[in-house]
């Protein structure tokens, strides 16, 4: 059967705000992935059902597992890191180790027809035979590392090192060796054998991957732009799958420790490839670098140990936002794709199965498959990285680091599986609405979980009880601000989901008023009520002519000429406010006089930021000024909020300051004469004078600072000419208006 959410949730808007319902929505490929997988698979549609089981982990008390091969008789052997071990997996048991090295890590393993084991151990090592538990050097390389080992048509194999990246072309039975390839790269990393019987292989620090047809002769089917080709397969058509990583490397640091291995696990850092460096002199020493990239020319140099050594975890540096691997197809005329590229994850192993191309990463050790252009997540097993895949028979293996340890896959269903989904903050403390989903099959058990922490710990509530049919139950986890679901899929299960819904009503936050300004605007050409506006000519205008007359009038009025200051000041109050849920607000704007004690509304219901007030609504003296915001435009009356917040008192002043002039004391070339400033409201800011129309002169008062309301001046003049002179004083105060008194002196 297939089972919907139903549609009595219509109400609940996706990208509502504030008090109205809202939901919390998980579909798609990218959507689901962002949780965390048990036994699942999603397909690249973001359907979410039952995947390959984890059948069975083999821990190994090994930091790093870097290589496995499958023996004839269905039992797997797994090359570890960093005291170079060899576990043998039969069917059904237990790993058990069966060799260990002399060297520190073994990267190459292969098993010939007749089931005997080849192991390629570094640095400076050798590759050796190993059968019934005994271990014989077949060969010792003239290189640092031995990275891959295949079989060659003749019996022999070929072993790709680095350090120098070469091939060379081994003989099991005599021992003998020749070059087969000499590459001119630092390593030579990867080996496969194509459908026409060439080789391939892989390079690196240059990411070429190279078509070997017979020693000495080659040609460059890649070159890739990132620096290490990782793994090579070749499916039966021809066509070349190449995985490449190690692009967003930007530093490899290297940390150094010796010292026997712990007979306990040691858990390396990520990503897990490593490099091996020459011993000191004065002892031997074992360095790491776990940057995701084999060693490259100029790093330093590898040489044999007969010490195992944990290596200490180094940091490494990556740039984000880079290609870190990517994924190329190469068909049989050698036009290459691009299949997937990555900045999240490296790629660092490929399969072929029926089904299409399978692929590892380190990102929650994910294992994908790719087939016709579509993804599909098959398994996730959670920590590490899984280095290497395997396939044997029917059964599926995967190499992880991290601890090191060997996963075996059964069939989908044959267990119990489980999602559990990313965190999701609704920004505030929420109630839940029934939970709802969409998907085939008989549904799974779903539970929820809530708290007030971004990540769970154990002050969330526990898992809720399941709720087992959509849309028919509240969600029963308390109020909160971060809310979590799962579904648990039982054994045999075959259901899928594509669609989980979590319908909310966030708690309304209150908004905010950030600020209250109030500030003066000279207004130059006030109309006040009742009077009507005048035009240009009448104002107060003086004309000369060249014959001394009066020219005509210009109007038929006999109204006197007069002068008129078109100049007034007017409030104006202004506010910043914001809210938490982007709701609409609406303001209400009261004052309060400095010796009142009761709010008097001006304007209500404003959804504007600032009012202009008439200058002649507020007498002289000092008020208080108060704004609220409400939010209730987006809310119901039940849920709607509101906030205020109170200027600091504003000094209002429209009356000039009163100036008040002294006799004169007239000499022959001399003046003296007293001012006196005098303001109801404002302290006074400014005393100056001007003499016959000139220019304005200040005047200090005379205890030496203007700033008080009622200020004295005085003014002496030398070089005073005889005769008539028209002297006006201006004072100003600090609201900016000013008092202006004249003499005329005979």
């Amino acid at each position: 059967m297939r089972f919907y959410f139903p549609f009595a949730f219509c109400a609940f808007a996706i990208a509502a705000t504030a008090a109205t319902s809202t939901t919390w929505e998980i579909n798609g490929f990218n959507d689901f992935l962002k949780g965390r997988l048990s036994n699942l698979s999603l397909s690249a549609n973001g359907v979410l059902q039952p995947g390959p089981v984890v059948r069975s982990t083999a821990e190994l008390g090994q930091p790093a597992l870097w290589s496995l091969a499958a023996a004839p008789d269905g039992s797997v052997y797994a090359g570890t890191g960093h005291s170079g071990k060899v576990y043998k997996l039969i069917p059904g048991g237990q790993p058990s180790p069966i060799w260990s090295a002399q060297q520190s890590e073994i990267f190459a393993l292969y098993v010939d027809s007749k089931g005997t084991l080849y192991a390629g151990t570094s640095p400076n090592g050798a590759v050796y035979a190993i059968q019934n538990g005994n271990a014989r050097e077949i060969w010792r390389a003239p290189a640092k590392y031995i990275w891959a080992i295949r079989p060659a048509p003749n019996g022999s194999l070929f072993v790709a090192t680095g350090e120098p990246g070469r091939i060379y072309r081994v003989d099991p039975a005599t021992g003998s060796a020749d070059l087969y390839y000499e590459t001119g790269q630092a390593n030579v990393t990867a080996l496969a054998s194509g459908a026409n019987g060439h080789l391939l292989a892989g390079t690196d620090p240059n990411g070429i991957l190279y078509d070997i047809a017979a020693p000495n002769q080659a040609s460059i089917l890649l070159d890739s732009t990132l620096p290490e080709i990782r793994s090579i397969v070749v499916d039966p058509h021809g066509v070349v799958y190449v995985a490449a990583m190690g692009g967003a490397v930007s530093t490899r640091a290297l940390t150094t420790s010796s010292g026997a291995a712990s007979s306990s696990a040691v858990v390396a850092g990520s990503p897990t490839v490593i490099t091996v460096t020459e011993a000191h002199q004065s002892g031997l020493n074992v360095q790491s670098d776990q940057s995701g990239l084999k060693a490259g020319a100029g790093e330093a140099k590898p040489s044999s140990t007969t010490t195992p050594t944990t290596p200490s975890t180094p940091s490494v540096v990556e740039v984000g936002g880079v290609e870190k691997s990517a994924i190329y197809r190469i068909a049989p005329d050698h036009a290459v794709d691009t299949i997937r590229s990555s900045k999240e994850s490296n790629i660092y192993d490929l399969l072929l199965d029926s089904e299409g191309l399978v692929f590892s990463t380190d990102e929650h050790a994910r294992i994908y498959r790719w087939n016709a252009g579509k993804t599909t997540l098959l398994a996730e097993p959670g920590s590490g990285e899984t280095t290497r895949l395997l396939q044997s028979g029917s059964n599926l293996f995967a190499a992880l680091s991290n601890p090191g340890r060997i996963l075996a896959f059964g069939p989908a269903g044959s267990a119990a599986g489980s999602y559990q989904s990313p965190v999701h903050d609704s920004t505030s403390v929420a109630r839940w609405g029934h939970l709802q989903w969409r998907g085939n099959g008989a549904a799974p058990n779903f539970s929820t979980r809530t708290g007030n922490t971004a990540r769970p710990d154990s002050t969330w509530s526990p898992w809720s009880e399941p709720i087992t049919a959509s849309g028919s139950s509240l969600i029963k986890s308390p109020p909160a601000r971060f809310i979590q679901w799962r579904a648990e899929f039982p054994i045999g299960s075959h259901a899928s989901i594509d669609t989980v819904t979590v319908p909310y009503l966030p708690r309304n936050g209150p908004p905010a008023v950030r600020s209250v300004t109030v500030t003066s605007i000279v207004n130059t050409n006030p109309l006040k009520s009742g009077t009507a506006n005048t035009s240009a000519s009448a104002a107060y205008s003086v004309t000369v002519t060249d014959t001394g007359e009066a020219p005509a009038a210009s109007t038929a009025t006999s109204a006197s000429q007069s002068v008129s200051r078109l100049q007034s000041t007017q409030t104006q109050v202004s506010w910043q406010a914001d809210d938490p849920d982007s709701d609409r607000l609406v303001y209400s704007l009261y004052f309060r006089a400095e010796d009142a004690t009761n709010w008097q509304l001006i304007r209500s219901r404003m959804f504007e930021n600032a009012l202009l007030l008439d200058p002649d609504v507020f007498a002289d003296g000092r008020y208080y000024f108060k704004v609220v915001a409400s939010d209730s435009p987006s809310n119901s009356a039940e849920f709607a909020r509101q906030a205020e917040l109170i200027s600091s008192p504003v000094l209002i002043d429209n009356t000039p300051p009163l100036v008040t002039l002294g006799p004169p004391k007239r000499g022959a070339t001399t003046l003296d004469i007293d001012v006196e400033g005098n303001d109801a409201t404002s302290p006074l800011r400014l005393c100056e004078y001007s003499l016959d129309a000139g220019l304005w002169q200040p005047v200090e008062s005379n205890d030496g600072v203007t700033d008080s309301p009622r200020e004295h001046f005085h003014l002496h003049l030398d070089n005073l000419r005889p005769g008539e002179h028209l002297l006006v004083f201006r004072i100003y105060d600090t609201a900016n208006n000013a008092g202006l008194a004249r003499i005329v002196l005979r």
